[in-house]
């Protein structure tokens, strides 16, 4: 076993059980919202939320690949453990709000969107300084940080810091709908 293969293990294990918090919620709601209609009762699951699952479905996306590009730096030691863990954790913590516990607790889900979202950008905001302060501690990877690189970024914490601002549903869909056009762009395109 390599290095990284043994601190990727852990980075895998903690990013995984985020993916799956983030479909775990997506399926309670949607059964919640599948009783609710048998019910005639009013629940609605909105187009916020959803979006925002997707969003940060695929940040997480981007941070696993991270981690495969920067595989040859990773070292086994106490400090490489206690980032790993702790990056991995925050994004578990990010993933982990993005559905409510309990849908039952709303009629609509963009009620939640609103209560959780300044957290969840932040905890991700968190994160990609944390991953561009690694970037630029590593000389051997001053290749990856370039204009198009910065300049994605300045576009992906500009977005997401407009999403912590503003409480116009359009608005927040719009920026929403960029956020992921985005990374799927810079995954299918790029």
């Amino acid at each position: 076993m390599t290095q990284f293969e043994f601190v990727f293990f852990l980075y895998a294990l903690v990013l995984g059980l985020s993916m799956v918090e983030l479909l775990s919620g997506l399926g309670r709601t949607m059964e919640y919202k599948f009783a609710r209609d048998a019910q005639s009762m009013s629940f609605s699951i909105g187009w916020l939320t959803p979006l925002f699952a997707i969003f940060v479905m695929l940040d997480l996306m981007s941070f696993w690949m991270f981690a495969w590009a920067i595989r040859d730096l990773l070292t086994v030691n106490p400090a490489t453990l206690l980032g790993v863990t702790a990056f991995a954790a925050a994004y578990y913590l990010a993933a982990r709000l993005v559905f409510p516990t309990d849908p039952e607790a709303f009629t609509d889900l963009d009620i939640h969107f609103y209560r959780v979202r300044r957290v969840v950008l932040g905890i991700l905001i968190i994160l990609v300084f944390a991953q561009w302060a690694f970037l630029v501690s590593q000389v051997s990877l001053s290749v990856l940080y370039n204009w198009e690189s910065v300049g994605l970024t300045v576009i992906l914490v500009g977005l997401m810091a407009a999403a912590m601002i503003w409480r116009k549903d359009a608005l927040n869909l719009t920026i929403l709908a960029l956020l992921n056009l985005r990374y799927l762009v810079l995954y299918l395109v790029l």
